[in-house]
């Protein structure tokens, strides 16, 4: 990113600023949401889902209820502090939100990362076979 990352962008960055901690958020629980079960089923450790339940006792549809607040709260976080001026570069806040963006194209209604034939593979083919002239 050349002369735009500086040590202060790195400073910054360092004391977990609300925006990337909405960015963190907004990564592991959308994974987290649609990929919980079928992570299960090929024995892999217990995800976020399983830790909320067995916390709090609750079901893993209430659990889910309450992620997706936390991924709508965070949304409004990352909104928040693009309102406001800050001495970040916005080149360096646009790559948080970018994450951010394709995290929620990637595991919006399915896990887009894992089994990227389906949805994943229809947003390439629109963008780069079939793009709107």
């Amino acid at each position: 990113m050349g002369d735009i990352v500086t040590k202060e962008s790195f400073d910054w960055l360092f004391s977990d600023p609300k925006i990337l901690k909405a960015s963190k958020i907004i990564c592991r629980l959308m994974d987290d949401i649609v990929s919980h079960k079928f992570e299960q089923e090929r024995g892999h450790v217990a995800s976020s889902i399983e830790c909320y339940m067995k916390q709090y006792g609750v079901t893993e549809e209430e659990t889910i209820e309450e992620f997706r607040k936390q991924i709508v709260n965070a949304w409004k976080d990352i909104n928040e502090e693009f309102l406001f001026p800050t001495s970040v570069p916005m080149p360096i806040l646009l790559r948080i939100l970018n994450l951010a963006r394709v995290i929620d194209v990637l595991y919006k209604s399915e896990d887009g990362y894992t089994h990227a034939e389906g949805v994943l593979k229809d947003f390439v083919s629109s963008l780069l076979i079939d793009p709107v002239l």
